[in-house]
């Protein structure tokens, strides 16, 4: 075989190569994309209707995504599924969707791939569902209120879908806590209705197409938000689950200005104070029992718990209201029946079955900390949680321990109600190790006795001889 074959059988595969990698990018347009942002609370949540279609000349089997920086970063959910089957037997399949990255991405936007169920041939549409949650993106304006005065926010986003593909139709739709709207960006076509905003339809938009807009609005809802959450979840094998949840938690309104008068407080509830709150609702599992709620200072009396068959609801109130800026410490505990969280699975191994997350509604966690302490004895522990986080062991000392307790860490940031989903944590244990606390109790009394005998019949005085 001479050069000049070797040469064009290299040239060949260099193309073949290169056929491959293009077809395994193909092209996808966006037929139409729907977008609904709720303003409502201290939380936004956005759902996301996409319809797509595949222009290419190979299947597609994943979709993106796009973000800018700063909503990626406070991007707390993001969750993708779509629709199979017919009016009454429809039903939503979830998709898998994972960080990636694209060479030349403009302004550093952030990208994601959906997995499709089943990849896309030439000319096939279909249809996503996406939500997305981000935190700490209303900023309060102005930065300081009074007592008397509301709570206006800025929201800051885009008129139009940032989209790494060629949009054909769009529209947004934002829903807003009440009609007190004092300015909103106008990017004709715009609309305002009562409490909602409309922007579009927008047609034929490029790839990456980006129209900043600014909405200031009136927003008093809580913005309840605990900097840093540490749940202790203790097994005992004798029937008992203790739960102690120490929290930090913030205002993170718009900053009180002057001073607070709780006169002015109490006799005008409805105008003073409107943005701050005094009271917080923590839901909790059934059949809850043993409920405490202190702080530094002791014991706080002011609480109320409904304990139903689906669920307990236990109603807090700190011991002064928050405004903007302010802060409160406090834990919450309470037990739990073993049996209605701890099981076994079919390979012998025990495994907890608890809720991840704050029970605290409408609330933000800067930083999530869950603490499963296993009973003394237990071996080969590990969890499955539904989405990524930081996961350690450390050993945690109580009362006549011997060896110590294993404890399962994980750690996790930012936070939603909507992470709250059951996780699990499985360990071996042998029931022969139940016996070692009170075994020692015993030897501890036996030898007790046994030195309390002793010293009465040893004679200790001092005798001439």
């Amino acid at each position: 075989m001479d050069r000049r074959t070797l040469v064009l059988l290299f040239l060949l595969l260099v193309s073949s190569s290169l056929g491959s990698s293009s077809s395994s990018s193909p092209d996808i347009r966006v037929l139409s994309a729907e977008r609904r942002i709720d303003l409502t609370s201290s939380i936004v949540r956005v759902f996301l209707t996409l319809k797509v279609e595949n222009v290419g000349a190979s299947q597609a089997s994943d979709v993106l995504l796009a973000f800018p920086p700063t909503d990626a970063e406070h991007l707390a959910i993001l969750k993708a599924s779509t629709a199979e089957g017919k009016r009454k037997k429809k039903i939503y399949v979830p998709l898998s969707v994972n960080p990636t990255e694209l060479p030349d991405t403009p302004n550093g936007a952030h990208l994601f791939s959906i997995s499709l169920r089943n990849p896309l041939k030439t000319g096939e549409a279909a249809v996503l569902e996406v939500l997305y949650i981000i935190t700490h993106c209303l900023e309060p304006f102005p930065a300081e209120i009074s007592q008397s005065e509301t709570q206006f926010v800025y929201y800051h986003d885009s008129a139009m879908l940032l989209s790494p593909y060629h949009v054909m139709e769009q529209i947004t739709y934002i829903k807003t806590p009440s009609n007190k709207v004092e300015s909103y960006t106008r990017v004709d076509p715009t609309n305002r209705a009562g409490t909602e905003l409309r922007y579009g339809l927008y047609h034929d938009l490029p790839p990456f197409s980006y129209s900043p807009i600014i909405v200031h609005f009136e927003n008093n809802n809580p913005f309840a938000v605990v900097e840093e959450l540490v749940r202790e979840v203790e097994i005992s094998h004798w029937g008992n689950l203790q739960v102690r949840e120490y929290y930090k938690l913030k205002h993170a309104g718009a900053r009180h200005k002057g001073v607070f008068s709780r006169v002015e407080y109490q006799s005008r509830p409805s105008i003073s104070g409107v943005s701050s709150f005094k009271h917080l609702l923590a839901r909790l599992p059934p059949r809850v029992h043993s409920v405490y709620y202190r702080d530094e200072i002791g014991n706080i009396s002011s609480s109320h718990l409904r304990i139903g068959s689906q669920k307990s609801e236990l109603e807090i109130e700190p011991r002064y209201p928050l405004f903007g800026g302010w802060k409160a410490t406090f834990v919450i505990g309470y037990g739990l029946p073993l049996q209605d969280f701890l099981f076994k699975s079919p390979d012998g191994k025990h495994y907890l079955n608890f809720s991840f997350g704050c029970p605290l509604l409408e609330t933000v966690v800067d930083e999530l900390t869950i603490k499963v302490v296993l009973p003394e004895g237990s071996k080969n522990p590990s969890s499955a949680v539904p989405f990524p986080v930081n996961q350690q062991l450390e050993t945690t000392y109580a009362y006549l321990d011997v060896v110590g307790r294993t404890t399962m860490v994980l750690k996790k940031r930012n936070i939603v109600p909507e992470h709250n989903i059951p996780f699990q944590v499985y360990y071996d244990f042998n029931p022969i190790f139940m016996l070692a606390e009170p075994l020692m109790l015993v030897s501890a009394v036996f030898l007790f006795f046994v030195a309390c005998i002793a010293y009465l019949h040893i004679d200790l005085s001092i005798r001439k001889s």
